[in-house]
């Protein structure tokens, strides 16, 4: 499903379950980046006992960002990576586990919608390339100004991939990060980390979904715990309610549409290449110091509260008079199910269910209208009975033809108001605008540089009259010289979007007009629709994708397998397999108007054809390249002073070759087996940095060693119910008999994580300050003509100043002037840890009390001066000085880049 409709449209219908993030920033002392102390109790209210990291959603952005600067190489992405995850940790501040899960290689059905993905964007980016050119000839020929053409070495995103170079440098990183944060970082203390990097199969999303079903079916698992979830995939709101965890939240960034971008001729905000004119950038900031700088800020996060969510299912979906007992878990897991219809990463939404048009709504009054008919749910434990969901498709079959005509009767008035707006515009617009040494001006800005100065403004405008008359083919709008002659870029060229009509993309099926089945049929299979078998095949396939190969074996119970190598060769020119790779293919737009939206028509893979070409090549490849194609599996990390670092150590001692059962007590509940790992970080030895500009752990304390998820028969059942000795988290949501039952009290709705929180208010001493730093009367700032509430005032010390009294003298004569005032310290300064969200904070006057007087800790990270927290390589090691190193084809970063290394 898309990712912003099925958000917008969530944060719409619910919109209690988004919460703000309250993060904390790293301070800076004497040039100095001091991270943030993440073993402090956490800003927003809540402690969260795991945090999971889907990783591609934060390689993709750190690699080729989109509203800022690209990283000039691999080293910066990786530094761009590490600082991205110690934003999220300091926020998260997990107390138990981080597990970092990249994808894997996927699915068949995955790989499908990838390839589709992967061609039509290669498609999109050659004829952007060459409508780009085009522009730019037709600008330069007229003599427009455009910079010069920068030739850079653009990143290839599709390196992204299992078995590339670019993961296995990323896996060796992620190591290298963590081993550094679990010896310098508080924070990570206590933290057992796992990474699963690309070489184990699986999608990083369904890695941690798995990994979540498994501990939960162990008997010591905890069935409280917190969890946190990062990613912007809408399938990990889905994930996330499919586990019945009573306690999850998924941490992302929040969704801003329409962020401005540069045009990709002139790089200036504000048109897009396609009506670029190639004018003169305009200065920006006095002495253009603001040139280069781009028009955004840093992304903010929100948590998406799951526990919110089932609150609002649960009053959505209870029905009365059932024939059955309600039960809203299996409720929960009927609307997971029934959100596929609209479309997922696996399978197309079906053609008459769109977000947009509430589809899901749609859905849910079918279910609740035909489910005393079906005699119970749809899904138990993640297998469907297919009998009650022909019942929900055959009441959906009834209005589809109702639902195709509403649509196309939406579409043809949204076209008729375009028009008419359009005719309203063009009405309103001069029949003549004045251009060239003619052009208005504001007042004050004619001698401005830039504007031009007519010698003779009537001979101008008499050159510029006759000029019209003669010239029947130049537009009213066209600019002219100081001569009287055209300017060569001020014609104004008529666009299509300017026309009354638009051309619409050809569409053969019509779906809002009779007979549209065959057509579709004939349209999409080249079969009659008359062919029944070949109907039954579809439908057989669509609910074999539906309900087992592809959705809910990955929701509910064991992975699919994997049947495809990881390694992606390019000697594809000379294969035998060539014809899988089209150089051009048919887009079909299936109804929808922009070819982003379309399905790339290629041919299928067939996989015994791909297998015997991988035959082939297998003899022909290196070692490294060997080792690259392999298995792979996850590796677990823990510090000197959590309670597995000795037993771990001690495996480790006795060469152990047989896994070896995890101690549950000695990792908060945590099972699986350990094996020895043969690239292992080990204590007293020296953890090198693969990144050149970072330092080698000299004094490391860290051990890792292979971890493998419990096992568990093919045919478990992983039950999709709340454990026994899970406690719902309290009801945020306002009750339905409020009004009944509140005895006339006013509802206080619950804005973050603790209802007990109390809101900020100002005290005495703040008002004071007000008061000295903004005097009343003054008419300026937000605070200059406001009283302080009389409640704040108690007894007669500190009385509020009467109209006319004077001030009273040295009335903190006991202060220094700059104790006077230190502001409240956050909520991680102070001395209480309280798991306990209703733990009541200090008041602000006594935590400035409490922490005027402390004396100044210096920060174990004070000498800490690189990227994200690191040191900066000393310059007198011996043998490690030369750099690049060998197989590095690019130069040292310059040190005024985007990161500042020194």
């Amino acid at each position: 499903m898309g990712v912003p409709a099925f958000f917008r449209w969530l944060s719409r219908k619910y919109p209690s379950i988004i919460v703000n993030c309250v993060e904390e920033k790293p301070k800076e002392c004497n040039g100095v980046k001091i991270p943030v102390d993440a073993s402090k109790p956490n800003p927003n209210d809540v402690e969260f006992d795991n945090l999971y990291l889907d990783m591609n959603g934060i390689i993709h952005p750190c690699t080729h960002p989109e509203d800022k600067p690209a990283p000039k190489n691999e080293d910066e992405m990786m530094v761009a990576i590490f600082e991205y995850i110690d934003r999220l940790f300091s926020i998260v501040r997990p107390r138990r586990l981080l597990y970092m899960a990249i994808d894997g290689v996927a699915p068949r059905a995955k790989m499908n919608q990838q390839r589709s993905r992967r061609f039509r964007a290669s498609k999109e980016g050659m004829e952007a390339a060459v409508e780009k050119q085009r522009v730019r000839e037709e600008i330069l020929a007229k003599g427009g100004f455009l910079p010069p053409e920068e030739i850079k070495e653009r990143f290839d995103s599709n390196c992204i991939t299992p078995g590339t170079e670019f993961m296995d440098n990323l896996a060796k990183c992620l190591r290298y990060y963590i081993a550094d944060r679990l010896n310098n970082d508080p924070g990570w203390k206590n933290l057992t980390v796992i990474l699963s990097d690309a070489s184990a199969p699986g999608e990083g999303e369904h890695k941690i979904m798995d990994y979540i079903r498994r501990q939960r079916a162990q008997p010591n698992h905890d069935p409280n715990t917190h969890h946190c979830l990062c990613g912007a995939d809408a399938d990990l709101i889905m994930l996330g309610l499919a586990t019945h965890e009573p306690n999850f939240t998924i941490i992302r960034e929040e969704f801003k549409p329409n962020k401005p971008k540069p045009c990709g001729l002139c790089n200036q905000f504000g048109h897009e290449v396609k009506d670029c004119e190639g004018l003169p950038r305009e200065k920006k900031g006095k002495h253009d110091e603001l040139a280069d700088s781009l028009p955004c800020a840093e992304g903010e996060f929100i948590f998406l509260r799951l526990n919110v969510l089932r609150e609002y299912l649960e009053r959505e979906l209870t029905m009365a008079s059932l024939p059955f007992t309600f039960d809203v878990e299996r409720s929960i897991d009927d609307w997971v199910f029934m959100c596929f219809f609209v479309g997922n990463d696996f399978l197309p939404h079906l053609p008459s269910l769109e977000i947009r048009e509430n589809a899901i709504d749609r859905l849910v009054n079918i279910y609740k209208n035909v489910v005393h008919k079906t005699g119970g749910y749809l899904t138990e434990s993640g297998y469907v009975n297919l009998q009650r969901v022909q019942m929900i498709m055959l009441a959906v079959g009834e209005v589809e033809d109702s639902i195709f005509k509403k649509r196309k009767d939406d579409e043809d008035s949204f076209r008729r108001r375009q028009k008419e707006k359009r005719k309203r515009m063009k009405r309103d617009q001069p029949a003549f605008t004045p251009s060239g040494i003619l052009t208005p001006h504001a007042l004050g800005s004619r001698n401005s540089p830039g504007s031009q100065v007519a010698s003779n403004p009537r001979q101008a405008a008499y050159e510029m009259r006759m000029q019209n008359n003669s010239s029947p083919s130049i537009s009213p709008n066209t600019s002219f010289t100081s001569d009287g002659s055209p300017s060569p870029i001020g014609g104004i060229k008529r666009k299509a979007e300017d026309s009354d009509s638009e051309p619409e993309p050809e569409d053969n099926v019509r779906l809002w007009e009779a007979g549209w089945k065959q057509r579709y049929y004939k349209n999409k299979f080249d079969v009659d629709a008359a062919d029944e078998k070949f109907r039954r095949k579809v439908v057989q396939s669509y609910v074999e994708g539906l309900c087992w190969l592809s959705i809910l074996k990955f929701f509910y119970n064991n992975m699919c397998d994997f049947c495809f190598d990881s390694l992606l060769f390019s000697l594809i020119q000379d294969s035998s397999i060539i014809d899988f790779y089209p150089e051009d293919f048919a887009i079909d737009l299936n109804g929808k108007k922009y070819a982003w939206q379309g399905v790339a028509l290629l041919p299928f893979v067939d996989e015994r054809r791909l297998r015997a070409a991988l035959e082939e090549v297998y003899p022909d490849l290196t070692p490294e390249e060997t080792r690259r194609n392999s298995l792979g599996g996850d590796v677990l990390f823990v510090g000197k002073h959590h309670p597995l670092h000795d037993f771990i150590l001690e495996l480790y001692q006795t060469g152990s070759t047989e896994p070896v059962d995890v101690p549950p007590e000695l990792c908060h509940g945590i099972q699986g087996k350990f094996s020895l790992d043969e690239e292992a970080i080990l204590p007293d030895q020296i953890v090198c940095s693969p990144v050149p500009m970072l330092r080698d752990l000299t004094q490391n304390t860290v051990v890792s060693i292979n971890f493998k998820d419990p096992q568990f028969a093919e045919d478990y059942i992983f039950k999709a119910v709340m454990l026994p000795g899970a406690r719902k988290p309290a009801a945020v949501l306002k009750p339905s008999d409020w009004e009944k039952s509140s005895n006339g009290r006013q509802w206080k709705p619950q804005l973050g994580f603790n209802r007990d929180r109390r809101p900020v208010h100002l005290d005495q001493a703040a008002f004071r300050t007000l008061g000295h730093v903004m005097p009343r009367g003054s008419g300026t700032g937000i605070y200059s003509n406001a009283a302080p509430p009389p409640a704040t005032y108690q007894g007669n010390l500190y009385r509020p100043l009467l109209r006319g009294q004077a001030q009273i003298p040295k009335l903190m004569s006991n202060m220094r002037p700059q104790d006077s005032w230190r502001g409240p310290p956050p909520l991680f300064q102070q001395q209480r840890f309280d798991r306990g969200v209703g733990a009541e904070p200090l008041l602000p006057w006594n935590r400035m009390l409490q922490t005027q007087n402390a004396a100044f800790q210096p920060n174990q990270y004070q000498m800490l001066a690189g990227p994200g927290g690191y040191p900066p390589r000393r310059d007198d090691r011996g043998g490690r000085q030369g750099y690049p190193r060998e197989g590095r084809k690019y130069p040292l970063p310059p040190p005024s880049g985007r990161y500042n290394w020194n």
